[in-house]
């Protein structure tokens, strides 16, 4: 039987939205090899004159639950 651990959190980056995605699987650091899968909840952009500036993906990442270190 396996214990699934879901956490939500907010990836940004400059460049695009995989790259902000990519941000919060980094993010994860350790866990990464627990990582078992992420869904996108949200995506936006920050605007400056009408530029895109940042782009946001609102994230829940589901892995594998062992005891906190």
């Amino acid at each position: 039987m396996a214990i699934i651990k879901i956490r939500e959190l907010l990836g940004t980056s400059p460049k695009s939205f995989e790259d902000a995605i990519k941000q919060v699987v980094e993010f994860v650091g350790d866990d990464k090899h627990n990582l078992t899968g992420l869904k996108v909840l949200d995506q936006s952009v920050s605007l400056d004159k009408g530029q895109i500036v940042e782009y946001k993906v609102n994230v829940k990442v589901a892995y594998k639950w062992e005891e906190e270190k």
